[in-house]
């Protein structure tokens, strides 16, 4: 079997679980393959000494990688020390980052890519914290705030900390097919690998959270009560409030419409359904809401790109 090498970028103030995540998801792959050689891991920094987490572990280094010989998958993480990076680091990836087969960054490690002008023109996300920023200051790159992470060509860019752990699970299965990277996420207790398109938070925690109580109740009947009538008439009534008071009072406090709130809902109550349960297709589009499975295959297009038989194919449970 082809051995594959990782070669992972280090500086101080790294965000651990950048490094850590996906680095146990190669090197559990030699547990579910048989051969314990699958990927060869090598960690390296500036000057080849330790580097400091903002945590406060202590991360050694194989080399500098100015001594670094070239990787199959070079790994950029990310952390509070993107924010002030060394520039010789930016210079390193600017003249290494064009000769990685596969080039990765996980969180705000996309800024250290993007410094180096190795994003330019190319989609990319990092974590929705980061989102406005990175489209402010790099505005040759196409910025995508949803995903968890996005893949472009042979550059691959993850949202915040745990998206980097879906990442590799997702080169993984490039390399060594679903099976395996199933059965490595099941070995990690990451019950479901997500897919790219899966959103980086939930309807809930996508809107604000309105301060008057009233509207606070109702948006957690709203995800309570998916396949209820959630029209802007129905919703106001519930809120004892004439639909134009309503409608204006919801987007002042959740920075969204009703409607589109209620989108996120029934779309997030069908994706977890369709992951966890058994249930039709028809079935799921009742309970979610939709009336008719035509209806949520529209919306599941428009949203996330795949049908929702697709999406149930990727996104099964995972066997026993």
């Amino acid at each position: 079997m082809t051995q594959r090498s990782v070669l992972v970028v280090l500086f101080d103030d790294v965000q651990s679980l950048d490094v850590t995540g996906p680095a146990e998801v190669f090197a559990g792959v030699g547990r579910v393959v048989g051969d314990p050689a699958a990927y060869r891991l090598r960690f390296a920094s500036l000057d080849g000494a330790p580097v400091t987490a903002h945590s406060g572990l202590r991360l050694m280094a194989d080399s500098a990688l100015a001594d670094a010989a070239p990787a199959e998958i070079l790994l950029v993480p990310g952390g509070d020390g993107t924010r002030s990076a060394d520039p010789r680091l930016i210079d390193w990836l600017r003249a290494h980052g064009p000769r990685a087969p596969r080039l990765v960054s996980v969180c705000s490690g996309s800024m250290l890519l993007a410094e180096a002008g190795l994003l330019d023109g190319r989609r990319a996300t990092t974590h929705w914290a980061y989102c406005a920023e990175m489209a402010r200051r790099y505005p040759a790159v196409r910025v995508e705030p949803d995903p968890i992470f996005v893949r472009d060509g042979n550059i691959a860019t993850s949202a915040g900390v745990t998206a980097g752990i879906d990442l590799a699970l997702a080169l993984v299965e490039e390399d060594h097919g679903r099976a395996a990277a199933l059965r490595l996420a099941r070995n990690m207790v990451v019950f479901l690998r997500r897919p790219g398109n899966q959103a980086q938070f939930s309807a809930q925690l996508a809107a604000q959270t309105a301060r008057r109580e009233p509207l606070r109740e109702l948006q957690q009947w709203i995800t309570e009560h998916p396949d209820g009538d959630l029209s802007v008439e129905a919703l106001a009534q519930r809120a004892s409030l004439s639909p134009r008071h309503f409608a204006r009072a919801f987007h002042a406090e959740t920075g969204t419409t009703p409607g589109r709130y209620v989108e996120r809902v029934r779309l997030e109550h069908a994706r977890r359904l369709l992951e966890e349960t058994p249930s039709g297709v028809r079935e799921v589009s009742r309970a979610a809401g939709y009336g008719t499975p035509e209806a949520m295959r529209r919306a599941f297009v428009k949203t996330l790109g795949t049908a929702p038989a697709e999406y149930r194919r990727r996104f099964r449970p995972m066997p026993a």
